[in-house]
């Protein structure tokens, strides 16, 4: 919509505006957190203020946030020193471990769970029941460092040896997982990729977005992907390590507390916090590979 368009530019100005300030050589007198924007950057915003509230006072120190206008926008803030800890996704993290001096110290879990799927999904009317049917169809991939929106649903393309560039009759990018299950109900698309917290449809993106329940079951998925590891809170590697230990700290009490779990939960629909290595995202480095999309070229994929 127009107006969410307005926003996501007003903010993008924002951050970019922040990014270009400040003295990255200084110890910190505040903590700067990135968030990915994983739907509408507004409502991020809004369900983010909870926890850098709380965080502010744990810490005793001014928190600042920032939604980028992209998934990007956060790996690039990383990169130039201007965020001191961020959630990403586990494709923007391995991209930000490419690219910049960051460390992943813990990863999100849902019911227990530290991994989730990437789904296809389509109306339930549209007659497409396997994914050679998206032949000749119109797709919606959401941000391009997008893990379940688009980095491992090109893998199960390219599994299934379908090219979307060349196989489907339109290919967009919708920028956020909430704009994807839109476009698919709404018929602006035949089909989109978008995110599952379990492969039974029980726990799924149009389940969150869409508030009725009569649109709920116009979506289903023709096909899910392998088990992805979580999404991750990552730090950067110029940050003194008493103010890591204490943020670490912080989220794992935040993943025991009945309030911290909601808090989390209307984040980014999460549960909790556990700790993360970066091996853990091995499989993530694969899936860009088998895609066909090197770390590099990331950039060069970004929505318009």
């Amino acid at each position: 919509m127009p107006g969410q368009h307005i926003i996501r530019l007003l903010l993008a100005s924002l951050f970019l505006w922040l990014v270009a300030c400040g003295d990255s050589g200084k110890a910190p007198k505040v903590l700067r957190v990135g968030f990915v924007p994983a739907e509408d950057a507004q409502q991020v915003m809004q369900n983010a203020q909870p926890i850098v509230d709380l965080l502010q006072k744990r810490l005793g120190m001014e928190v600042q946030s920032f939604v980028a206008a992209d998934y990007t926008g956060v790996v690039e803030a990383l990169r130039v020193n201007k965020l001191d800890i961020a959630f990403l996704t586990p494709a923007s993290y391995v991209f930000a471990k490419n690219e910049a001096n960051v460390k992943v110290i813990l990863k999100s879990e849902r019911q227990g769970i530290a991994s989730y799927y990437a789904a296809i999904i389509t109306r339930v009317d549209s007659g497409i029941k396997k994914l050679e049917d998206l032949r000749g169809k119109t797709f919606a991939f959401g941000d391009a460092l997008s893990t379940s929106g688009n980095i491992f649903p090109r893998k199960m393309f390219k599994e299934r040896g379908i090219d979307p560039v060349r196989d489907f009759k339109q290919v967009l990018y919708s920028g956020g997982h909430d704009a994807t299950v839109l476009a698919v109900l709404n018929g602006k698309v035949d089909a989109g990729a978008t995110y599952a917290n379990s492969p039974d449809g029980k726990d799924t993106a149009w389940m969150r977005y869409l508030k009725d329940p009569e649109d709920v079951k116009k979506i289903h998925a023709i096909a899910f992907s392998e088990p992805i590891p979580a999404d991750n809170l990552v730090i950067n590697g110029n940050l003194d390590e008493n103010i890591v230990q204490k943020v670490k700290e912080s989220f794992l009490e935040l993943s025991r507390d009945p309030k911290g779990k909601k808090m989390m939960r209307d984040l980014y629909q999460i549960d909790g916090f556990v700790p993360a290595t970066d091996s853990d995202y091995d499989s993530v480095r694969k899936a860009f590979s088998i895609a066909g999309i090197p770390l590099k070229e990331a950039l060069q994929k970004k929505r318009p």
